[in-house]
């Protein structure tokens, strides 16, 4: 029987969530083909053969252009059962199954979609039998990822002096311990991470050095939720593949918590760590429920700095509870602790999203501050009380989209938003110094979950 694995988006990087499962179904004897829509396009003759059709979903991003697909997917294989899985499937469940998906998948899926496929091979159809969610362990596999596009065609990591590294990406735990308001990992995990076993996350590092990665991209939610664990796959990655690189994201909190462990990452090859710092008012990280403060970023600056692990941060820059003012304390802080080449622009742009089922809406009084769910948004709207605030976050983030079309530098982009923001404040905007950060090795593709899909990415559905 043919199944087909579809990858609408995943930052640029070879998905371990396609290439588990392909694992799985083909111990199983099915014929598996997958399709990485953000290199490939989606193909009729591909989807006509195949009884079992599985949308993976483990972004927002993801999601936007899974929608669009599946329409056409439909047309083109109207007799075959639509599954869609990953971490926004269970939130996003009502929709999906309005558009006809058949089945919806989170958490530890791969049992799931085994015993879907068996169904179906034994002419069982739906109605669907499987539990949405189950985060009951499962004995993880070394994935297959013979089906999907080489390493070569996807993001690579930049370095500071102009040369490029192949990329690899693996996962040594999925999940998440913390319940970070806005994450989208918590509605689904609720405080639960599982781990992914050393021998298997190796074999998986070991298959993508083979075929050329020089860099491994760990995609866990948080790398050092078991630091245990986190050890013994670098000292193992850094004991068989001596010189390959990685990196990795995790909170602030096990940053200033764990500071001895930062000599043995940089030891072990950790090029550059990537955390949710979110904001610098200690308001807003109390409602995000970040469980650090923003004299803890600055402390895992200098953490960093000492350990020489360049530091990426991320943010929400834009919130219900932001002011014009917050935003100019936002960049003030990024130019004091010499980070604006480390930020990616697009994460001065980022505006919170509120999907169903966030924590968020936990909050007292906070539904008060929403529209009704908007399907298109894949969330809840909001408008700030401040129209100025929501006016500089379009014209920021449109300024951004510009300034990547044009070419221009992190330093450039930054200055250009440093004179918006005071402008909107209607404020004279000071001279910028002339040192703001050294540029770092990152990613082609940035690291951020809640963008709208491309052009040209729907252009390949």
């Amino acid at each position: 029987m043919n199944v087909v694995l579809i990858n609408p988006y995943e930052l640029g990087r070879q998905p371990f969530g396609l290439a588990e499962p392909a694992a799985w179904l083909k111990r199983a004897g099915f014929s598996v083909g997958c399709v990485d829509l953000s290199l490939e396009k989606l193909d009729p003759d591909r989807l006509r053969e195949a009884k079992l059709i599985c949308l993976y979903v483990a972004m927002h991003t993801a999601t936007r252009i899974a929608l669009e697909a599946i329409p056409r997917i439909r047309e083109w294989a109207p007799r075959a059962h639509l599954c869609a899985y990953g971490l926004y499937a269970p939130v996003n469940e009502h929709l999906f199954r309005t558009l006809g998906v058949d089945t919806v998948l989170g958490g530890e899926v791969e049992p799931r979609l085994l015993a879907l496929a068996e169904r179906l091979r034994a002419g069982k159809g739906s109605p669907q039998t499987e539990p949405v969610i189950s985060l009951d362990k499962i004995p993880f596999i070394t994935p297959d990822r013979s089906g999907l596009p080489s390493l070569e065609r996807y993001a690579k990591l930049l370095l500071p002096d102009g040369g490029s590294r192949t990329v690899g990406f693996a996962e040594a735990s999925r999940g998440c311990k913390h319940l970070c308001r806005h994450c989208p990992v918590v509605p689904v995990y609720q405080g639960k991470f599982r781990i992914v076993p050393l021998e298997v996350v190796i074999a998986d590092i070991r298959g993508q050095v083979e075929s050329g990665a020089k860099h491994i991209s760990f995609g866990d939610p948080d790398f050092l939720n078991g630091p245990t664990h986190a050890l013994r796959v670098v000292r193992a990655l850094a004991a068989e593949f001596p010189g390959v690189t990685y990196d990795f994201t995790t909170k602030v909190e096990h940053l200033v918590k764990h500071p001895a462990l930062l000599a043995e990452l940089k030891q072990t090859g950790c090029l550059f760590i990537t955390s949710a710092v979110e904001a610098v008012d200690d308001r807003v990280l109390e409602r995000l429920d970040k469980n650090h403060t923003a004299e803890d970023f600055a402390r895992a600056v200098g953490l960093l700095r000492e350990a020489d692990i360049t530091f990426s941060p991320t943010f929400v820059a834009f919130t219900p509870w932001i002011s014009l003012e917050g935003y100019v304390d936002l960049l003030e802080r990024l130019v004091q602790l010499e980070l604006v080449e480390s930020v990616a622009p697009i994460q001065l742009a980022i505006r919170l999203l509120v999907p169903r089922g966030s924590y968020l809406l936990q909050l007292p009084g906070f539904e008060e501050l929403l529209d009704p769910f908007d399907a298109d948004l894949l969330g809840y709207p909001w408008q700030h009380r401040d129209p100025r605030v929501d006016e500089l976050q379009a014209a920021v983030q449109e300024f951004i989209e510009r300034a990547e079309g044009d070419g221009l530098d992190r330093r450039e982009v930054f200055s250009g938003i440093w004179s918006m923001a005071h402008d909107a404040l209607g404020a004279p905007s000071p001279a910028l110094p002339g040192f703001l950060g050294t540029p770092i090795p990152r990613h082609s593709e940035p690291w951020y979950c809640c963008a709208e899909p491309t052009r040209r990415q729907l252009d390949l559905v």
